[in-house]
């Protein structure tokens, strides 16, 4: 009896997250309620031109409601109603840095595959992470399978109910699989059992990869997620990763490249060609590609055959200007290599993003900053954009046997802050760093950088040492919009003039000048000796990008409050072949133009020429 009374007057728990439902509704009834509650709050609020207040709205409805859990963001937005999703959808959007540049991006990976230097060198940067031979077996050559995209990758399988007839890595069916149903008495012998557990061991591993890394799964699903979280995905650019994606077999890169088109354009094409040509006519437009490479995967036939994908953008390995460093880190290429790569790329017309690395071994403080300053001032690099990765020092690697015996040491925290500042303070204002630092998760960064803000510290130091970064990404102005709140005022078209790669490079951008707030930019080249391209031969002047920054708009849309759509494209092209015409005395002017981009310049008078949009100057 006496337990009888505990029970009953056993204290209740308090209502709120995690604790009873006090109003008699089920969890996803109580869950249904809360999110119909504080989207009908937001819809009150906004008409009444009151501030909302998203946190608060959600700790009302959670406490009300006794939900132990909030609602997500893609339920909230989901719930949105039709009239009011305008207004409201930038208030819920997941990370709206994400499309402040006016695109979507979508990073994908490739399969594993070995370096492509190993064959020459005997093995890979001592630096380097990842790869089929590493601790990191199942990942990417230089990524370590925690990433966010490799994780994506990984997780990139399609969907399938019987494993006797799918589909490998290369589109091909596989027959049915009765191998692996053989009786094992059938291989009674120890040196045929052997050879059975070998064959079982490669089909795992052929099993692995080819329902993994999915390209058409991959696409698919991150334009999917990035849609309910209240992103425009009208307008894609790739960024294909996972290592050297050039030196991979001929019929891999067309199955990757052609799953990618058809992920935007929902056509199943029978090769390279066909999926271009639907991804052209694709609600979802393909504006860019950029494909990782190396120096010496980036000659003539390497170019074109981008060039045939759709890809408009190249990441290439630098790492160091210095020969000594680009030798004691096991690069397997000169720095001369990448100075001819570049003017190569440039010629052709690709945007060109350099991956650098301070903190290399032997090298210092000094070496490391005059090493960026040559990259920046030399004719010879000035790449458009930059990503900046400080040495890692990652288990399994060459650098990590080195830390091990004290033949390697990193620069203190503090000290790399400093030096990534005053390298941000070198960037040109027609360069744009891209990364900061590596997406590697902190606990297998065994020494190295500590914090994984490292953009945002080097900035806080810039304020303190009275410094300046004026990158294109500083200044863009959705960046601006998010971070500062500030909107351009007064517009004006700006000219920048400087020689890089052996030819004549003119940025154009239309800027709010007094706030440095930078608009839109064009790239014009006035090609060197180094054409390539059939179609650039003679006097021809190639636009090597046109980008106009804020926040994402559909490509058949209009918003007077955004800048995309508002006619600063077509007027940057207009001054680009005046200066085309006048100055570099061209008779026509090519643009290497994303496959989703061709529409908009067949508007503005330019035809399809191999894989350029052309127009002949009068």
């Amino acid at each position: 009896m006496a337990t009888a009374v505990i029970t009953d007057t056993k204290k209740l728990p308090r209502p709120g997250r995690g604790g009873y439902q006090p109003h008699g509704l089920t969890e996803e009834e109580a869950r249904v309620r809360a999110i119909a509650e504080i989207v009908n709050s937001m819809v009150d609020l906004s008409r009444k031109k009151q501030t909302v207040d998203l946190n608060a709205l959600k700790s009302a409805a959670c406490r009300k409601y006794g939900l132990a859990r909030a609602p997500k963001l893609v339920e909230m937005i989901a719930a949105l109603p039709d009239s009011d999703r305008e207004s409201l959808l930038p208030k819920l959007r997941a990370k709206p840095v994400r499309t402040a540049s006016g695109i979507a991006v979508v990073a994908v990976m490739s399969k594993p595959h070995r370096c492509p230097h190993i064959a020459t060198t005997g093995n890979i940067c001592v630096y380097c992470p990842g790869g089929p031979d590493s601790d990191f077996e199942y990942s990417t050559q230089s990524y370590t399978g925690y990433e966010p995209t490799s994780m994506r990758a990984i997780r990139a399988r399609p969907g399938f109910n019987n494993l006797s007839k799918t589909v490998d890595m290369k589109g091909k069916e596989i027959a049915s699989l009765p191998f692996l149903i053989l009786s094992w008495s059938l291989y009674a012998k120890l040196r045929f059992q052997l050879t059975f557990l070998l064959m079982i061991k490669a089909f795992i591993y052929m099993l692995y990869f080819g329902f993994r890394y999915n390209p058409y799964v991959q696409a698919r699903s991150r334009i999917d997620q990035l849609k309910r979280l209240g992103h425009s995905v009208d307008k894609v650019e790739f960024i294909l990763m996972g290592g050297t994606f050039m030196s991979l077999p001929a019929d891999y890169r067309d199955y990757f490249i052609r799953n990618l088109h058809d992920a935007l354009s929902g056509h199943t094409s029978a090769n390279v060609e066909e999926a271009v040509a639907y991804s052209e006519h694709g609600a979802t437009k393909c504006i860019g590609m950029t494909i990782e490479t190396r120096p010496d995967y980036c000659l003539g036939p390497h170019l074109r055959q981008m060039l045939l994908y759709g890809c408009t953008r190249l990441e290439i390995g630098v790492q160091s200007t210095y020969e000594d460093v680009a030798r004691d880190t096991n690069r397997g290429h000169t720095v001369a290599a990448v100075a001819d790569c570049f003017c190569l790329a440039k010629d052709a017309g690709f945007k060109v993003v350099a991956h650098m690395m301070p903190d290399l071994p032997n090298v210092g403080v000094e070496r490391d900053l005059e090493s960026f300053r040559e990259f920046f001032e030399s004719p010879s690099f000035r790449a458009d954009g930059l990503k900046i990765y400080p040495t890692l020092v990652i288990r399994g690697t060459g650098l990590y046997e080195l830390w091990k015996t004290g033949r390697y040491r990193n620069y203190p925290p503090e000290q790399l802050v400093d030096i990534v500042a005053r390298i941000l303070a070198m960037v040109p204002p027609w360069t744009r760093v891209y990364r900061v630092q590596r997406d590697i998760p902190m606990p297998l960064v065994t020494s190295g950088v500590e914090k994984g803000n490292l953009r945002e510290l080097a900035l806080a130091r810039m304020d303190d040492l009275g410094l300046k970064c004026r990158d294109v990404r500083t200044r863009e102005a959705g960046i601006q919009d998010i971070h500062n709140k500030i909107k351009p005022e007064e517009v004006q078209l700006v000219r920048r003039d400087y020689t890089a790669n052996e030819g004549w490079e003119t940025f154009l951008s239309y800027e709010d000048t007094r706030q440095d707030i930078l608009v839109g930019l064009l790239r014009l080249r006035k090609c060197g000796r180094n054409v390539t391209c059939p179609e650039l031969m003679g006097k021809c002047s190639i636009v090597r990008e046109l980008h106009v920054y804020g926040t994402a708009v559909p490509v058949h849309g209009r918003d007077v409050e955004k800048l995309q759509h508002q006619g600063y494209g077509t007027l940057l092209m207009e001054e680009a072949e005046h200066i085309a015409r006048k100055e570099h005395r061209s008779t026509k002017i090519a643009v290497i133009s994303g496959v989703g981009t061709r529409h908009y310049y067949r508007k503005l008078g330019y035809e399809l020429e191999g894989p350029y949009m052309v127009k002949l100057l009068s």
